[in-house]
């Protein structure tokens, strides 16, 4: 009956977490595709919306790293179906927003209940499946993720022309009610065996110095700060993030564990991602910002051009695998990571003149390599942790990666207003030029990340690449 039982969490469990997945992947791009006609109905400039995606991803970034003492603290099941619910209630309250800050109020709400969501569906996984069954697992979890991408700029831009921003939000409603009813029949119960203290004061220190930096970094491109105030609030991030350093290393139970960086993989899986995704995090905001602004395209337009790079990574899922183990993690990543930057760079060559088959082609590309390098830095983050580590892991690498999204999307966000140099962002071909000039930018950051993949040796990760075999 045990195996029977261990059998039917397998069979569903992939597809609770993917359901979940499905929905905040939706939101996201739904709302990166009506940025610039939201900005109109709420009489805001379209980079000035930055906010409403900043702020939701920094909610997940401050947010996450709780999320792992609330799985062991109040089991897995309760924590994942109070996130659901707590991020389609929010999803309502985007929907009725009357102004911005209300929306974006509404949307730090919502990467309340993401933040609880994406690490312990991670997390599940992870302890439901062995070392050799991950990467499959973790696959097909995110196969079924990735409809979500490939259905939100269309449905989003079709929603916008024949109705309005408002109803994108109310698209999670049945799908949030769909996921309940998964997660009561078939998600697991997994707790901690130590119930470890909550580190108030970690919490207060990295969450304060997360939020403070990356709001400094928000509104560089939105306020002039002199730079005295810039300089100050620049250090005082700093040393509130070195604060919570020292202070993680002298107490017993830390909200997150740094000793783990010690396991080479795992640092350099989550350091070296961290850089990559600062180049890549910008990519769903300033993509529908040149279809739309630099090319004059509609938004429903705009979204079926962000179809391919989702297509593309929903094929790559089933060759991540094979391709990994045939070449190793230590030849794809330096490789992909250079190509993930070159295709990025390329989208500087495209404009209203550019043929459509070649923005397609661009966009398979692109879809195929950034999602080939996050399988690979977020599968191999795990191959050599223990299994009592893997709540504390899932967390550090949950909250480090939504911090990088976070961070890159301000800092393509802000080379972009660089750029325009003050011009106004009606003016089609100023707002076309800064983006010719923030891919390039953006796309050497990404190249230059590879370096960190070069420290990685042939044989790492080969608990993971090559399955059962090496395993055995």
């Amino acid at each position: 009956m045990r195996a029977e039982a261990d059998d039917r969490v397998k069979r569903w469990l992939p597809w609770v977490v993917a359901t979940a997945l499905f929905m905040e992947q939706l939101d996201s791009t739904i709302v990166n595709t009506a940025v610039p006609s939201m900005a109109a109905s709420l009489q805001v400039t379209p980079l000035s919306l930055k906010a409403v995606v900043t702020s939701y991803i920094l909610s997940l970034a401050v947010c996450i790293p709780v999320s792992g003492w609330m799985a062991d603290r109040f089991g897995t099941r309760r924590v994942f179906s109070s996130a659901v619910a707590l991020f389609t209630f929010a999803s309502i309250l985007c929907g009725v927003s009357v102004n911005v800050p209300m929306l974006v109020a509404a949307r730090i709400l919502q990467g309340l209940g993401a933040a609880m969501m994406m690490p312990v569906g991670r997390l599940t996984v992870i302890r439901t499946f062995p070392k050799s069954e991950l990467l499959r697992a973790m696959n097909f979890v995110i196969i079924p993720a990735l409809i979500g991408p490939l259905l939100g700029p269309t449905v989003g831009g079709l929603i916008v022309h024949w109705l309005s921003w408002r109803e994108i939000f109310f698209v999670n409603v049945p799908v949030g009610l769909v996921s309940q009813w998964l997660i009561h029949r078939h998600m697991p119960d997994y707790r901690g065996e130590d119930q470890r203290p909550l580190d108030v004061v970690g919490l207060v220190l990295f969450g304060a110095g997360a939020a403070l930096l990356s709001w400094l970094l928000e509104i560089f491109g939105e306020h002039h700060l002199d730079v005295t105030t810039a300089v100050i609030m620049l250090l005082l991030s700093f040393a509130l993030l070195g604060a919570y350093g020292f202070h993680a290393g002298r107490t017993e139970y830390p909200l997150l564990r740094l000793r783990l960086f010690a396991v080479r993989t795992f640092r350099i899986s989550v350091m070296g991602g961290f850089v990559t995704r600062l180049g890549i995090g910008g990519l769903p905001f300033l993509l529908p910002l040149l279809y739309q602004l630099g090319m004059g395209l509609p938004a429903w337009e705009s979204g079926l051009l962000m179809m391919p790079a989702a297509m593309a990574a929903m094929g790559m899922k089933a060759l991540s695998a094979p391709i990994l183990a045939r070449w190793g993690y230590r030849r794809v990543l330096t490789v992909n990571t250079v190509m993930s930057g070159a295709t990025i760079s390329l989208f500087s060559f495209v404009g209203p003149g550019t043929p459509l088959v070649l923005i397609v082609m661009l966009g398979l590309a692109q879809g195929f390599f950034n999602s080939l390098q996050f399988s690979s830095m977020n599968s191999m983050a795990y191959a050599d942790i223990e299994p009592a580590d893997t709540s504390m892991a899932s967390t550090i690498a949950s909250s480090m990666q939504q911090m990088s999204m976070s961070f890159g999307l301000a800092c393509g966000s802000l080379v972009t207003a660089w750029f325009l140099g003050g011009l106004p962002q009606s003016d089609q071909a100023a707002v076309a030029r800064a983006l010719h000039h923030a891919f390039p930018t953006l796309g050497v950051l990404t190249i230059v990340s590879s370096l960190a993949f070069w420290t990685l040796r042939p044989g790492d990760g080969e608990s993971v690449s090559r399955g059962a075999s090496a395993a055995a």
